[in-house]
């Protein structure tokens, strides 16, 4: 099995930061690709930012600037650094990652994360 645990949400006050991570563990051959969704109340989720395997990035215009994605290959993990939080950034934040299983490698599964609270608020 496959699992993504996300940490690093909170309450923070506009213009602040706070930085999300997302581990993948369990039994994996390898992780095509990773990102970071955010769904706020009475809105469809969208992508934040997403990484794939190469290094190459992108990112949702509203956040183009203020956010960085990264990820550490050694330890399956991907980041989201935020900076200049607005209140329109509160939202839960989901990691998904495209991850090739051990013993299934002709194959792809999309896994979520549960999902972690960030709000913008004075």
């Amino acid at each position: 099995q496959v699992q993504l645990v996300e940490s690093g949400g909170g309450l923070v006050q506009p213009g602040g930061s706070l930085r999300l991570s997302c581990a993948a563990s369990g039994s994996i051959f390898r992780i095509n690709a990773m990102g970071w969704y955010r769904q706020a109340p009475g809105k469809e989720r969208e992508l934040v930012a997403g990484t794939i395997s190469g290094g190459s990035t992108n990112y949702a215009d509203s956040v183009k600037g203020r956010f960085t994605i990264s990820r550490d290959n050694a330890k399956n993990t991907v980041y989201l650094q935020m900076n200049s939080l607005k209140p329109e950034d509160t939202a839960v934040y989901y990691c998904k990652a495209e991850i090739v299983r051990s013993g299934m490698e002709y194959t792809a599964f999309q896994y979520w994360g549960q999902g972690t609270q960030v709000t913008v608020s004075s």
